[in-house]
């Protein structure tokens, strides 16, 4: 099936995995037509437990649940998900190194019309800062079908975050995945962007309007950690500049990691994210996504600063 919504794609890869095992469990915090843990409960009423609005005490029954040997998957806004439960996350499931998966939906600004109590654009930061939590991002809807497959058949806690709209796809369904794997979804040699989830798009029409200009490399970095950072390193060899591309503040998410892995190469480095703000209400995604300064053109100006950079050192 073809999907363009992460959501409908992650709430049916869901169900698939239920089918095929029957540990799996879905706990939900009153949000399930939203997450489309829906879909389970439809599916598996008798392995789905509504927690209602209380996302610390359904991230603690998971965890009980798991040392029962259950896979249950937790349910809420990635504010909620990440935020309402981060002490029962890290106090009992990774501390623990529980099997539990963590679904943050509605990420980054993809709320548009709830501002900033429901967006979430610090999430990674959290996350990825405790010890033995895997975090993935999926590009679009097809990675999101392998990502959640990957989160079932992997030991200990993981998290993954979803955009709520729906966006043409960047990769094919037969693409493989692997976490902590980033692929290349452009060949080019000048800069290299590496980016994940919607921005992954937004870099490939960067690059796209840049050809014949600028050779841009386009990189889905898709798990953000672990992330390796010996082909982090190897992706970005002989380029003259990185760009990093996030919907997400530049505070602690990818374009962090990418500078943590990239600290010996001394290659210039510019970010696209979200600078050190909350999110807002709007009248549509794009609207925000150009509001803070998260489109194609942001990054060709990123590139261009990378590019003069390297001009005026040659001069």
């Amino acid at each position: 099936m073809r999907y363009l919504n992460q959501r409908r794609a992650y709430g049916e890869t869901l169900v698939w995995l239920g089918k095929k095992n029957e540990r799996i469990v879905a706990l939900e915090a009153d949000l399930g037509k939203s997450t489309m843990s829906c879909l389970f409960q439809e599916e598996f009423p008798e392995r789905y437990f509504e927690m209602g609005i209380a996302e610390a005490n359904m991230t603690s029954v998971a965890a009980g649940l798991a040392q029962t040997g259950k896979i249950p998957f937790t349910h809420s806004f990635a504010v909620f998900s990440a935020g309402r439960a981060y002490d029962q996350i890290r106090q009992t499931i990774s501390i623990g190194r529980l099997n539990v998966k963590i679904c943050g939906s509605s990420s980054g600004l993809s709320d548009f019309g709830d501002g900033s109590t429901h967006q979430c654009v610090e999430d990674i930061a959290i996350m990825r800062a405790i010890p033995n939590m895997t975090v993935l991002c999926p590009a679009d809807a097809n990675e999101t079908v392998k990502a959640v497959k990957a989160m079932a058949e992997m030991k200990g806690p993981c998290y993954i975050r979803l955009n709520r709209n729906d966006y043409e796809n960047v990769t094919l369904p037969e693409d493989l995945f692997e976490i902590g794997m980033p692929s290349v979804i452009r060949e080019g040699f000048e800069i290299v962007i590496f980016a994940t989830g919607i921005m992954v798009l937004k870099a490939l029409e960067a690059a796209k309007e840049l050809e014949g200009k600028i050779s841009v490399k386009v990189v889905n970095v898709s798990t953000i950690k672990p992330l390796n950072a010996k082909i982090i390193r190897e992706l970005a060899k002989g380029c003259k500049g990185i760009v990093t591309a996030e919907e997400h503040s530049i505070i602690g998410g990818l374009g962090s990691a990418i500078a943590q892995a990239l600290a010996k190469a001394c290659k210039p480095i510019e970010f696209v994210g979200i600078e050190d703000d909350f999110g807002c209400s709007a009248h549509n995604y794009n609207e925000l996504l150009e509001h803070y300064g998260l489109t194609k053109k942001h990054i060709i100006n990123a590139i261009n600063n990378i590019d003069n950079f390297g001009k005026e050192v040659i001069r």
